[in-house]
């Protein structure tokens, strides 16, 4: 059976697709609380050891930051839950780098993004399990247009990978209902850490933004 046939079937090795199925798969039975509290985190040890090894040998976290730092302007996006990956890793960015967008589809559009797309731009797209149509469509036009695509995804055949310039491959097992979500941060962080390392005028930037954080009392104590 192909990975698009156990995709299609909700049978591929993560289980059922949807978030009810996967609850009546794996918490329907009782169990103790330290009992489920041992599998989560095995489950989700494992899956970060899992990632992390694959990024230390196939070099694409690395190319993609390296992408990004040598963008002329940086755009965001994910759809569904993803949003939350793309609104972290465009917060991070912009602490070290001028010209990052969120695509929130409010305050920059995809419209308005894809009619100015320019040699030089690059959109960070994350796609995840159940896969938003929206954002692999932003994203194959993006690339249509010209701009580079730099693809955040849970599977080497998806679709977001398959038209990417640099697909990252992320690991979201779970004994949860809910695909996990740990080593998603955990590759958001370090993208976001790559790119500032590598950032001509990052500590300049990082400098400035204190000192402005700290005229504006944003935060307590400051």
């Amino acid at each position: 059976m192909t990975t698009e046939e156990r995709t299609r079937l909700g049978q591929d090795e993560r289980g059922p697709s949807s978030p009810d199925q996967r609850y009546g798969a794996r918490l329907r039975r009782r169990s103790s609380s330290s009992i489920l509290l041992d599998q989560l985190l095995d489950h989700e040890t494992a899956n970060l050891a899992e990632t992390a090894r694959r990024i230390r040998t196939d070099g694409t976290l690395e190319a993609a930051a390296a992408r990004i730092v040598a963008a002329r302007r940086r755009f965001v996006i994910g759809g569904a839950k993803s949003s939350a990956y793309a609104a972290l890793l465009a917060i991070d960015l912009s602490a070290s780098l001028a010209n990052v967008t969120l695509v929130d589809g409010v305050a920059a559009r995809p419209v308005d993004i894809l009619c100015d797309v320019r040699p030089g731009d690059v959109l960070v797209a994350f796609s995840f399990r159940r896969y938003t149509r929206h954002t692999v469509t932003v994203a194959r036009e993006f690339a249509a247009a010209g701009g580079t695509v730099v693809g955040l995804t849970d599977d080497p055949d998806s679709s977001l990978a398959r038209l990417a310039d640099v697909a990252v491959v992320i690991g979201t097992r779970s004994a949860s209902y809910v695909d996990s979500p740990t080593a998603v941060a955990a590759v958001t962080h370090i993208l976001a850490t790559l790119t500032a390392a590598s950032a001509k005028g990052a500590r300049r930037r990082l400098t400035r933004r204190e000192a402005v954080t700290h005229e504006l009392e944003i935060y307590e104590g400051a």
